[in-house]
């Protein structure tokens, strides 16, 4: 196992920046690697909390899930929506769409079907929201779901074609189907269904009518937004500051999870057909992390779907409600999600990145977490945190001194590998940086922004983190 050294404290508020790099020059000719944290000194290693206590009660395991009626576009630009939703752990914002008259047959299939790219398609067995069932007919947590790719064209097809079989949009599974259901688990066979999954609408050329239609939104769930970090990170990140397209039927499930690096997520029903969620607060997340390891599921890479009875009896408040067509979803920061579809619809999702400390704070502690757990983190936090200093004035005192210290840290690390490689004779080349560069990974572990400043690279030009 790699040992690290920590980095030295050095106590840099208030002072510029020549000074903290001068009050370090040469510290790091003792050696390292150091371990580049981004969490204050003396903060604990990032792990799953334990659950709160005192434990809800039993008539608080299933609250009612917080809404908003809206009658016009007054309602939904108003600055009050945007507080509620940022204090709520999940909120369904119904009649948005009618309310901003956006037009979402832009994103029917009928009207996405002339287009052809490739996207991804899960293969899925057929189940009752409430259960996750193996062939066997016992009840696990792994949700399997074998991928394939298609297009949207045949995916379209597919979708038509599917009408046919015996359910019926927006509403859910019949009893009768149950009944079927429960046959087939006792025969060993589950049907399986095709869930279209990640169809990137992120190029403007192709999708500039339904991208432009988004604009409508108010500007705390916008896609692009000065008001949200995602905005700033200053390439594409593929499904979190682009938009992107699910093609379901019913029963199409996206898993429990949270959302990359805890961002808020949005998440539109185009319909004609029902969704059903289920959403845990984010407080509760280690819970359902040891109850994963319990079911022998990996939290952060596994696909699960959880045991609503074991949650209930884990003392674990479930938020579960019906998104239906023109509904906006909001998912806060952290909030563990899962969803079904009961009705054949498209959804549209993408994530925002509010300008709060909270927001901050638990995207790097689960960066923190995912690089001791050996998982890339899809956003650049070092990358991020200069492009937010350098684009924007922060006026929240607490999420000012979080990126100042994220900003420091980096400083530090860079000058100490600097030091370091002087005193192993290796030259560092000036290699320039131009507005669009993306946050490099190394070749090998693929732990994010570990090259951060810094590129060691080999002759096949691979980047490499110090401790390859």
């Amino acid at each position: 196992m790699q040992s690290y050294i920590m980095a030295p404290k050095v106590d840099c508020y208030g002072v510029h920046t020549p000074y903290i790099l001068s009050s370090l020059r040469g510290l790091g000719h003792s050696g390292g690697p150091w371990w580049p944290g981004l969490l204050p000194e003396g903060s604990p290693i990032p792990k799953p909390p334990a659950k709160p206590y005192p434990p809800a009660p039993k008539d608080k395991l299933l609250p009612p899930t917080p809404s908003v009626y809206l009658e016009n576009r007054n309602d939904a630009h108003s600055p009050e929506l945007m507080r509620y939703c940022f204090t709520q752990p999940v909120v369904v914002i119904r009649g948005l769409a009618a309310a901003l008259r956006m037009d979402l047959g832009l994103f029917s299939t009928k009207s996405l079907v002339e287009s052809n790219p490739e996207h991804r398609v899960r293969t899925q067995r057929l189940q009752s929201p409430d259960q996750n069932l193996d062939s066997q007919g016992r009840t696990v947590w792994l949700c399997e779901s074998p991928k394939t790719t298609t297009t949207i064209a045949k995916y379209g097809a597919y979708q038509a074609a599917s009408t046919n079989q015996p359910h019926h949009v927006g509403n859910k599974i019949s009893g009768d189907e149950n009944h079927s259901l429960s046959n087939q688990h006792n025969n060993g066979r589950l049907k399986l269904i095709r869930f279209g999954t990640n169809c990137d609408l992120s190029d403007q050329k192709k999708w500039l009518p339904q991208l432009h239609e988004l604009t409508k939104l108010p500007i705390f769930v916008r896609v692009v937004s000065a008001f949200s970090m995602l905005s700033h990170v200053g390439y594409p990140l593929l499904g979190l500051n682009t938009v992107q397209l699910y093609l379901k039927v019913p029963g199409s499930r996206t898993p429990g999870h949270q959302e990359n690096n805890n961002f808020c997520a949005v998440n539109i029903n185009i319909g004609p057909g029902d969704c059903e969620w289920f959403a845990v607060p984010e407080q509760y997340w280690g819970a359902i992390h040891n109850l994963c390891e319990k079911n022998n599921v990996d939290y952060l890479t596994g696909s699960w779907w959880p045991d609503l009875e074991t949650l209930y009896k884990e003392e674990i408040p479930v938020y579960r409600f019906i998104q239906r067509p023109g509904d906006l979803v909001w998912i806060n920061a952290g909030t563990v999600h899962w969803v079904q579809a009961i009705g054949w619809c498209n959804n549209i999702a993408w994530n925002v990145g509010c300008m709060t400390a909270r927001q901050y704070q638990l995207a790097v502690e689960r960066y923190e977490f995912n690089r001791l757990r050996g998982v890339k983190s899809v956003v650049p936090m070092t990358h991020l945190s200069w492009q937010l200093a350098k684009n924007i004035k922060i006026s929240d005192p607490g999420l000012f001194e979080l990126i100042k210290h994220t900003l420091l840290r980096s400083l530090i690390q860079s000058q100490l590998t600097t030091d370091f490689l002087e005193k192993m004779n290796l030259t560092v080349k000036h290699h320039g940086k131009r507005p669009d560069d993306i946050a490099h990974s190394c070749h090998d572990c693929e732990v994010s922004e570990i090259v951060f400043n810094l590129l060691p690279y080999t002759v096949l030009l691979n980047i490499k983190c110090l401790e390859e």
